[in-house]
This record gives structure tokens, C-alpha cells and sequence, in this order.
């Protein structure tokens, strides 16, 4: 009899994924009572009835519900406007390329972070060969120049790694593992070698930067299965244990608290050394409050957010249709990520997909969000997270209103947080007015 329950319940699950993907799904009231609810909530259903157990009895709306997919992440969307966006590469080193690849794309006005090797004298390294070889981890980092500088980028790499030391990164031991910057002209070796002498006069270490400065060298593309190490379905989770266990973390909380953005606090507007890129599209400082978000712990987050919140956020749950207030909010104002604060959608984008989750044309930025395949429960969707908190934020569809893109961001409302209008300037989103 089990067996049987077991049958139906995928099947019932599958079906209810089905129909809410067929085209025009979102607008049909049958449909939409379901929509995006986690077909496995549908699937608990269908087994409490078999079991003759009411549905007060199944965990609902996805609670404590730990929902496992093959999440193939998609090529990164440009932060801003091609028009104005003005692609540079560098290279970086901070031990692990794992760890310094998830840094590193939480930072905007970067485009994409490859994991990969460098430095060696042997061509085409691979995992099993490139330390005998001379090689070192590193990063290759494709941002905008136009959003953030070659010293902002270096200045948030240090603050995430051990730059004291030059013999490894915390437990991986070996010179292949050490930090290094790259340089590829006699103006960014001068930027490399002025911040190491300013860090070293005024930063917190207690002892002196071990960072190689080198020329660029070739870069080596890592194997696949290395890139995005962080965000796989069971990688991330081998990902999160090896960097708590190697005290990255503690290091960096220790050494600059909350401060861990792209800037030094004792450079001031007297200094010149300090480097200031402004947003040509907005006339704003691109490196804002949301850049020192530390994520917690998962357990952390557990015991802190609500359930239904931790499930969604963190587990990639949905919440039930029509139960968020911000689905028929409508007052002007714009979304943030509810545990970073990263600016996300803008009212001016919102619409009523009768769906009974809030849902977006498009998101405030290009680069607010990042966008994953998602191959689960019988459908292929695309999955939505915050770039910088990287929380699960719902899915988007191409059946959204013609005459404005055709896009449906369909948004989980926990996962948001509304900033009115007139709360802008107070809580420091003074610069996003012009969204509205």
C-alpha cells in the first residue's frame, strides 16, 4: 500500500507541476490556487489521503521541508546596460578558488568569476597535476569598469582570504594555495604595491602582507565541476563544511568585523589614494551598505527566520498562493532581498499576474539577481536568487504581459522586504527613487 501512495504521489506532484507550466496557466483560477506551490506539498496530499490522515497532519507550505534539485547554473546576465558597460579581466589568488570565486560574485559590478590555475610552467593543468607544476588556484574576474575598479576588486578580494600569509590559505597548506595579485601593465603593479604598503601602515593584520605581485600569466579554465562549487546540489553542502571548518570566516569577522566591502575605512574623501567609481547611469556610488552582508549560518538562519521564510529562502521552497500581503501591494516603493537588503524589483515593474504571488516584468537592476536552471518535479523552469545573498527568490516565466517584455518574475512575498517610497532616503535607498 505504501508503494502504491508512494506512486501516486509523485504522479499527483508531476501532474500539478504540469499543468501550472502549461502556457496561460498563471491567468486560469483552477490553476493558480496551486501555481508555484511546491508540487511535493500536493504530492503530501495525496499520500495523507491514502493514509487517511487529514491534511492538518501534512507539513504544509513547504515547512521543514528540505527540497533537493540538480541546479545548473546559467551563464550570468551583465550588471548593466551594454551601452555603458565597459568589460575588464584580472586575476586573483586567495587560496582556495572555491571560496574566493563565492566572494568574489557577491560583489557588484562584477559580471562572472572562473576558477581556475595559473602561474605554472607546464601548459593545459588540470586538478590532479597543476601543483607539481608550479601552478597556483586563482580566480579570473570579468567585471565592469564602469561599476567597480581594478583596487575595489583587490581591496574585497584581501578582506575575504588570510593576506598575511604566503605559505597557503588556513589549512591548504603549499605555495599553490598563497595569495597573489596580478598585474597586467606598470599602472595596476603600482595600485598592487601602493595598497599592500597602505594596508601594511594602517590595516588590522598583526603582521605583514604576504601577497605575491606577479605579472598576468596564462589562465587554465578548471574542470567544470569546480566552477560555482558553492551553489551545487551536494557540493554546496561539501562547499559550506570545508569553509567553516578552515576559519575563513572567523578570520575575516576578526580581522574587519562587518566591514568587508570594497573600500578601506581610514581613506577618507582627503585622501586621494582612494578610488571612487560613480554609475554613469545613476550618477551613484555602485559599492553600497549591502556590500558588508555577512550571510549566517544556516542553523543560524533556522533558528532566526520564520519557518515558512527559512524554507523558502533557504531551501527553495514556495509559499501558498495569496498568502503574502505584498501580492496586491501596489503603493510605490521597491523590494529587497529580506535578509541582506540588496535592492531587487521596483513597484514601477509590478503587476497582477493572478497568480497570487507578487511578480515583477523585470528586475530594479540587471545584475540584482541571478538566474539558474531548474530541472525539478517533471519541468524545466529557471530558478531566481538574490546575487548577494544568494536566497532562493522563485522562478521566472515567459508568459508575463507582451507589451512589456514578456516576462514574469514570480516572487516568493517572504523572501522580500517593501521599502515605501517615502522611507527611501532614510534607509539609505535614496538613489533607486528614479526606479519608481
Amino acid at each position: 500500500m505504501t508503494y502504491i501512495a508512494l506512486l501516486i504521489a509523485v504522479l499527483v506532484g508531476g501532474y500539478t507541476a504540469y499543468q501550472h507550466y502549461l502556457p496561460g496557466a498563471a491567468t486560469d483560477p483552477a490553476v493558480s490556487e496551486v501555481g508555484i506551490l511546491d508540487p511535493l506539498d500536493a504530492a503530501r496530499g495525496a499520500v495523507a489521503q491514502m493514509e487517511k490522515r487529514s491534511d492538518t497532519d501534512v507539513v504544509g507550505a513547504g515547512k521543514n521541508v528540505e527540497v533537493t534539485k540538480t541546479e545548473i547554473v546559467a551563464p550570468e546576465k551583465s550588471q548593466t546596460n551594454s551601452a555603458v558597460s565597459r568589460p575588464e579581466k584580472m586575476l586573483v589568488a586567495g587560496g582556495c578558488f572555491w571560496c574566493v570565486e563565492a566572494d568574489l560574485e557577491k560583489l557588484p559590478g562584477v559580471i562572472a568569476v572562473v576558477s581556475g590555475y595559473a602561474g605554472g610552467n607546464v601548459p593545459n593543468p588540470n586538478y590532479e597535476n597543476y601543483s607539481k607544476n608550479g601552478h597556483r588556484e586563482v580566480v579570473e574576474v570579468t567585471y565592469d569598469a564602469n561599476r567597480v575598479t581594478f583596487e575595489q576588486i583587490l581591496i574585497y578580494a584581501m578582506k575575504h582570504m588570510d593576506p598575511t600569509d604566503d605559505d597557503g590559505s588556513f589549512g591548504d597548506r603549499g605555495e599553490y594555495y598563497s595569495p597573489a595579485f596580478y598585474y597586467g601593465n606598470a599602472a595596476e603593479k603600482a595600485k598592487i604595491e601602493n595598497l599592500i604598503a597602505d594596508v601594511d601602515k594602517n590595516g588590522p593584520y598583526k603582521k605583514p602582507l604576504g601577497i605575491d605581485v606577479e605579472a598576468d600569466s596564462t589562465f587554465y579554465r578548471a574542470e567544470d565541476y569546480h566552477q560555482d562549487y558553492y551553489k551545487g546540489t551536494l557540493s554546496k553542502i561539501k562547499y559550506q563544511y570545508y569553509r567553516n571548518a578552515s576559519g575563513r570566516d572567523k578570520f575575516i569577522a576578526a580581522s574587519w568585523g562587518a566591514d568587508t566591502g570594497a573600500t578601506l575605512p581610514w581613506r577618507t574623501v582627503a585622501n586621494p589614494v582612494a578610488e571612487v567609481i560613480t554609475n554613469p547611469v545613476n550618477q551613484s556610488n555602485s559599492i553600497v551598505m549591502w556590500k558588508n552582508y555577512i550571510k549566517p549560518s544556516k542553523a543560524e538562519l533556522k533558528t532566526s527566520m520564520e519557518a515558512v521564510a527559512f524554507n523558502v529562502t533557504q531551501e527553495d521552497g514556495t509559499e501558498r498562493a495569496r498568502t503574502s500581503p505584498l501580492d496586491k501591494n501596489y503603493e510605490a516603493g521597491i523590494y529587497v532581498d529580506v535578509l541582506s537588503g540588496e535592492p531587487l524589483f521596483s513597484s514601477k515593474d509590478k503587476f497582477d499576474s493572478g497568480t497570487g504571488w507578487p511578480s515583477f516584468v523585470k528586475p530594479i537592476e540587471g545584475g540584482a539577481i541571478t538566474e539558474h536552471e531548474d530541472n525539478t518535479f517533471f519541468s524545466k523552469r529557471t530558478e531566481v536568487r538574490s546575487k548577494i545573498a544568494d536566497n532562493h527568490l522563485g522562478h521566472v516565466f515567459t508568459d508575463g504581459p507582451a507589451d512589456r517584455g514578456g516576462l514574469r518574475y514570480c516572487m516568493n512575498g517572504v523572501a522580500l522586504r517593501f521599502i515605501p517610497e517615502s522611507d527611501l532616503e532614510a534607509s539609505g535607498y535614496g538613489e533607486f527613487k528614479a526606479s519608481l
